[in-house]
């Protein structure tokens, strides 16, 4: 096959991006010619890389006669390292372009190139210049800085669809903000407090153009549960460490711990919080004052209640829900069967319907509200509907650090004693607040992948800086989002006018807030958590793996009954235990074959590869197949396709194997085994090792291993003879002449009976 150069790329440090390659140099064939290379030079881009490190130099890289010049086998890389010219790898086939810039004096055409060019690791500079000098470039800038990509690229005429979608968002965002601030038992303004400056803050460091960060169900009431009921100040300070501890997870990229969170544990998760949350507004929606806020707590309450049901809140409540439904669906009505041939009221209409379909939530609030006011202010009767009793002073919120101490209910809480009555949800918090939003990222991403270390550092700064203005714990809600892809957004600049549309409402609609009755904030957040409830993943998880079910339910019923944090708990413990489960007792098939030669094997195939855990496991099936199914005598082969490495508790448990078989004379021998795992084997020093690579390898080392046997099975027919001979007294010649044509060993002759070694007769001699 005729030499060829090929451009050599290496990987820079970043499993995320497929396209982050930089060129190496060229790798050097061993005919790799004068003419050959002339030939490929011929391309002007090689041929312009060439010239970039220096044109005085290519003549140089082949003898004139043509053949492969000695002066060509890589002499930069095996002369001394120095801090300016070093490589990681000495290979004679590994050369590299010319670079005169570098060292002017050298004039072989074999110029190594600095370390930068060719090597992540062997500079000169210290470790942490090189740390800061990586993480100061400009691929990384602008991947932890989106927005600096968003203009270089952001173009006209995206804007009218961020613009859409942006108002849309916004308008769905303010009362949502209101009714998750009740969720997490918060005054209604720290709902839009933490609604505006992250739509600001996610432009700069999010990735995701569809995700919409503010508050949300399942973090409203993880910050219900979290705060036991202590005010707005653990919130806030619950907001700040959800931040940090985000944050400091984004910069060691730990991002890889959602993928701990399965899909059945995160439904049943999802669920359960969903319930909760519409059990903990049933109080609003029938007019009810208690302050049950657990799932089977407030069953007890409605059952000791129920008397006092407010028609009034009921009648209205349950009107909401209906009208909410009503116009989630009116979005799919279609005005003529063809797109292309709608007509101009037809295609306003449709666009109508949407808009109504997705502002429905503010919709049912101004509706509502307005209703309220007219009962208050112009017919002076009251509505006979309770209201949101707390007013809220219009303006933004002022910038100020997080409240570090409290005083609640005459009592002082320093910060060790608010961070201990947060507990454990300053670590669930910052989890559930990732996963919501990778999942959010995933459903929107077209196929994309999903960066969740720049994720986790958006959302830690939204946090972060959104506890200076009093700001509850937030993320990325699927509501939102949904409505986001559905407008059409183009990218993250959408958030901005969705938090414009916040500010406006902190700034002109407060005074208003009082008048939304508690009976349609409940039914918007029933209504939106309702479709929440992941009845449709039952049938799949039946279908494909039955366990699943197990993890699924338990995580549904320990939130639901017990605690979110518990379920999650519970359920990651589940999955963890079925994987570990998996490590220890892998699957091992057991198929026994017969060769064209007639002899038979048994082939043992493990289906992953070994650990710890399964190495004894694994030792005890191979043994009783060897001693059931292989009669102790016929050949065990193990194939080791899947075995991709092994520790040193999984290579003395293949050693005591390797023993067991050496013992009762049978073969074992390992098949497909990876090279770096007959290192780690041998390393124990079995008796016995016998491995192949080949399947002609394998039948041709069974084919001589049986030849053996046999030679050694008629070796020991001749001892039983013998034995037979001498307890009859035989001593015919024919018997000698057989014994001589044996030619017997002195091992073999040791494991003849007893009784004839010590036999005087004259043809025992003949043996030794």
């Amino acid at each position: 096959m005729p030499g060829v150069n090929h451009l050599t790329y290496k990987m820079k440090g970043d499993n995320e991006r497929s396209d982050d390659v930089t060129l190496v140099g060229y790798a050097k064939s061993e005919d790799d010619t004068k003419a050959a290379r002339d030939e490929r030079l011929s391309n002007p881009d090689i041929r312009a890389y060439w010239e970039k490190y220096g044109r005085e130099n290519i003549d140089n890289l082949a003898a004139p006669d043509g053949s492969a010049s000695e002066g060509y086998t890589n002499n930069a890389f095996n002369t001394p390292e120095t801090d300016t010219y070093r490589c990681n790898n000495n290979n004679d086939n590994d050369d590299v372009p010319p670079n005169p810039a570098f060292d002017p004096d050298r004039r072989n055409g074999n110029y190594g190139i600095p370390v930068s060019e060719c090597s992540d690791s062997g500079s000169g500079s210290s470790w942490a210049e090189d740390t800061v000098r990586r993480c100061c470039s400009k691929k990384v800038l602008y991947k932890r800085i989106p927005v600096l990509n968003l203009f270089e690229n952001y173009r006209k005429d995206m804007i009218p669809s961020d613009l859409v979608a942006g108002i849309t968002v916004g308008m769905s965002m303010v009362p949502q903000a209101i009714a998750y601030a009740s969720v997490a038992g918060l005054p209604a303004k720290y709902g839009l407090y933490s609604s505006f400056l992250a739509c600001f803050i996610y432009v700069i460091f999010g990735s995701c153009k569809n995700s919409a960060i503010g508050p949300t169900a399942i973090q409203a009431i993880l910050i219900r549960e979290n705060i036991h009921d202590k005010g707005p100040s653990f919130a806030i300070l619950l907001c700040f460490l959800t931040g940090f501890v985000q944050l400091i997870m984004g910069a060691l990229q730990l991002g890889f711990l959602v993928d701990f969170i399965s899909g059945p544990v995160s439904a049943g998760f999802t669920s359960a919080a969903a319930i909760v949350i519409a059990m903990t507004q049933v109080k609003d929606l029938l007019g009810l004052n208690f302050s049950a806020t657990k799932f089977t707590e407030v069953w007890v309450e409605l059952s000791k209640n129920y008397q006092n049901i407010s028609i009034g809140d009921a009648v209205l409540g349950f009107s909401c829900i209906i009208i909410l439904f009503v116009l989630r669906k009116i979005k799919d009505v279609q005005f003529g069967s063809d797109c292309a041939k709608k007509t101009s009221f037809q295609r306003s209409m449709s666009r109508l319907l949407w808009f109504l379909s997705t502002a429905r939530s503010i919709l049912v609030v101004l509706t509502c509200g307005t209703i309220a006011f007219i009962y208050e202010e112009c017919l002076k009767t009251g509505p006979p509907f309770k209201l949101s009793s707390n007013s809220t002073e219009p303006g933004l919120p002022n910038v100020m650090f997080p409240p570090f101490s409290a005083t609640v209910d005459n009592q002082t809480y320093n910060f060790f004693n608010m961070t201990s009555t947060l507990g454990s949800g300053i670590i669930i918090v910052p989890l559930l607040s990732l996963l919501e939003n990778i999942s959010l990222a995933k459903v929107f991403s077209e196929g994309k992948p999903v960066d969740a270390t720049q994720e986790l550092i958006a959302l830690g700064a939204c946090n972060l800086l959104g506890s200076f203005v009093g700001s509850m714990p937030m993320s990325g809600g699927l509501s939102r989002g949904a409505i986001n892809h559905a407008s059409g957004a183009k990218s993250t600049v959408g958030s901005i006018y969705a938090g414009t549309i916040v500010i406006v409402s902190l700034l002109f609609l407060t005074p208003y807030f009082p008048y939304i009755p508690k009976a349609a904030l409940a039914a918007v957040i029933i209504s939106a958590v309702i479709f929440m409830i992941e009845f449709q993943v039952v049938k799949p998880m039946w279908r494909t793996k039955k366990i699943d079910l197990l993890p699924a339910a338990a995580t549904f019923l320990c939130c639901l009954l017990i605690r979110l944090e518990v379920g999650i708990l519970v359920g990651v413990t589940m999955n963890v235990l079925f994987l570990l489960y998996g490590s220890a007792r892998p699957s091992v098939s057991v198929d026994k074959f017969k060769s064209e030669w007639g002899y038979e094997y048994i082939v043992i195939t493990p289906d992953r590869s070994l650990a710890f855990p399964s190495v004894e496991y694994v030792r005890n099936v191979v043994s009783k197949a060897g001693v059931k199914q292989g009669y102790s005598s016929i050949p065990i082969v193990i194939d080791s396709r899947h075995v991709t490495g092994a520790d040193f508790t999984v290579a003395r448990g293949i050693k005591s194997l390797i023993e067991d078989f050496v013992q009762r004379n049978q073969l074992i021998l390992f098949y497909n085994l990876k090279p770096s795992v007959v290192d780690i084997f041998r390393a124990v020093r079995p008796s016995e090792f016998h491995h192949c690579q080949t399947e002609h390898q394998l039948h041709n080392f069974l084919k001589d291993i049986m030849s053996h046997f046999e030679r050694k099975k008629r070796k020991a027919e001749t001892c039983s003879r013998i034995r037979l001979d001498v307890s009859n007294e035989n001593k015919s010649p024919s018997c000698l002449i057989f014994r001589k044509k044996e030619k017997l060993s002195k091992k073999e002759f040791g494991y003849m009976p007893h009784f004839l070694k010590n036999d005087q007769l004259r043809y025992v001699a003949e043996f030794n």
